[in-house]
C-alpha cells in the first residue's frame, strides 16, 4: 500500500465536493481508460481541438515563436530555398535572354545560374557578373528586393522575440517515488533549474487524476511545502500520504487499474525578466518507485565552503530502507548533506 500510518482501516474517500473546481480545464470526461495521458513529460498536452478550419488556426507567428530552435532554422532555411527556386522558375519563364552576364555553363546550367542570380538579388548583394535583361526580368527583381527587405526585418523579429521570450527550464526527476516520510509514507518527485538564470518565488501544484466509474477525477493534492522563495540549488515536493489523502490506502495496482496520472504545475518569476514563467509535467504509475528514495544529490563541501550539487543525480533512486529510519523528510533529509556528506566546519573551527 501506498499509503502506510498507524492505523487499522482507510477511510472512504470523500466524493461530495463539486469536481468542475478540481479538473484545472481537463473536465471529467477527457482522459479516461485506454485514452494517452493527459500531459507529456515535456508539459505538452495531449487533448486537441478538431474541426477548427486550418485558416482559422493558423498563427505563423505563434508557430514559429514557440518551437525549438533546431524546427526553427530548419523552417527558415527551407523557405529561403523554396523561395528563391520560385523566383528562379520565374526568371527562366521570361525566356532564355533573362538574364544576361556570364555564361550559363560557368554555373551549371540555366537553372542554377537563376537561382544564385535569386539569392543575389533577395540578399541584395548583386555582383555585377549578371543582370536581368528586359522589361519583366525586371519586375521580378523589384518584387524579389521588396520580399526580401520584408523577409529580411520579419526575421530580425522573429529572432530578436525568440531570444527575448522568457521561458522556464526545469528539469524534473525521471522518476517520482514513494518513500517513508514522518511515520506515514509520501509521494516526492525532485525538480532543478537547468539554466545559471535565478528562479524566484516558485510555486508548485500537483494534481492526482485517476478514473472512477465512467469519467475521471481530479484532487489537489496537499504539499509539504507549495512554495520556496529562493531556487539555487533542488527541490524535493512531497505529499503526505495520510489520511486525507486521495491516495490513501492505494497500491501500486489501484492505480494501474484507475489509470492514474500526477500532473504537475509549477511557476515562478524569472529574476532577469522579472516575468514570471511556467513548467509542467506529469507521472504515470510506470514512472513512480514504489519503496525507494532519491539518492544524494550534494557534493562535498569545498575547502571555501561552497554547496554545491550533481544535476546528474537527479532521478537516480535507492532503496529507502525501514521506514523508522526517516522520520522527516526535509531538503537535507532527502539527501543526507548535513548527516553524512558535509564535514562540520563548526568542529573544524573549534580544532583550529
Amino acid at each position: 500500500m501506498l499509503g502506510i500510518a498507524m492505523t487499522t482501516s482507510a477511510p472512504e474517500l470523500n466524493t461530495s465536493e463539486p469536481q468542475e473546481y478540481k479538473d484545472l480545464g481537463f473536465g471529467s470526461v477527457v482522459g479516461g481508460a485506454n485514452e494517452k495521458r493527459l500531459l507529456n513529460r515535456d508539459g505538452t498536452f495531449n487533448p486537441q481541438r478538431e474541426g477548427v478550419s486550418f485558416l482559422a488556426a493558423l498563427n505563423a507567428y505563434h508557430f514559429l515563436l514557440s518551437i525549438s530552435w533546431r524546427k526553427f532554422l530548419a523552417v527558415v532555411s527551407f523557405a529561403y530555398f523554396a523561395a528563391n527556386v520560385i523566383f528562379a522558375l520565374a526568371y527562366l519563364a521570361c525566356g532564355p535572354d533573362a538574364i544576361i552576364g556570364q555564361d550559363a555553363s560557368k554555373f551549371g546550367g540555366e537553372f542554377a545560374r537563376a537561382f544564385f542570380f535569386s539569392v543575389e538579388t533577395l540578399g541584395t548583394i548583386g555582383y555585377g557578373n549578371i543582370q536581368p535583361n528586359g522589361f519583366m526580368p525586371n519586375v521580378i527583381v523589384a518584387l524579389e528586393s521588396l520580399t526580401g527587405l520584408s523577409v529580411l526585418a520579419l526575421g530580425t523579429g522573429l529572432i530578436f522575440a525568440r531570444f527575448s521570450r522568457p521561458t522556464a527550464a526545469i528539469v524534473f526527476s525521471d522518476c517520482a517515488v514513494v518513500s517513508p516520510y514522518r511515520n506515514i509514507t509520501g509521494f516526492m518527485f525532485r525538480l532543478t533549474n537547468g539554466r545559471a538564470n535565478q528562479l524566484i518565488e516558485l510555486e508548485a501544484k500537483v494534481l492526482f487524476s485517476r478514473m472512477e466509474g465512467d469519467s475521471r477525477r481530479y484532487d489537489q493534492l496537499d504539499l509539504e511545502r507549495t512554495r520556496v522563495v529562493f531556487f539555487p540549488l533542488s527541490w524535493t515536493i512531497v505529499h503526505p500520504i495520510d489520511e486525507k489523502s486521495p491516495m490513501w490506502g492505494l497500491t501500486r495496482e489501484d492505480l494501474v487499474e484507475k489509470d492514474a496520472e500526477f500532473l504537475v504545475l509549477m511557476s515562478g518569476v524569472d529574476e532577469t525578466f522579472s516575468t514570471t514563467v511556467h513548467a509542467r509535467t506529469s507521472y504515470k504509475p510506470a514512472e513512480i518507485k514504489v519503496g525507494e528514495r532519491f539518492v544524494n544529490i550534494y557534493n562535498p563541501v569545498r575547502a571555501d565552503g561552497t554547496v554545491s550539487i550533481d544535476v546528474r543525480k537527479l532521478g537516480e533512486t535507492e532503496p529507502a530502507g525501514e521506514p523508522e529510519e526517516w522520520n522527516d523528510t526535509q531538503t537535507f533529509h532527502h539527501t543526507m548533506h548535513f548527516s553524512a556528506f558535509s564535514p562540520s566546519r563548526i568542529k573544524e573551527r573549534r580544532k583550529d
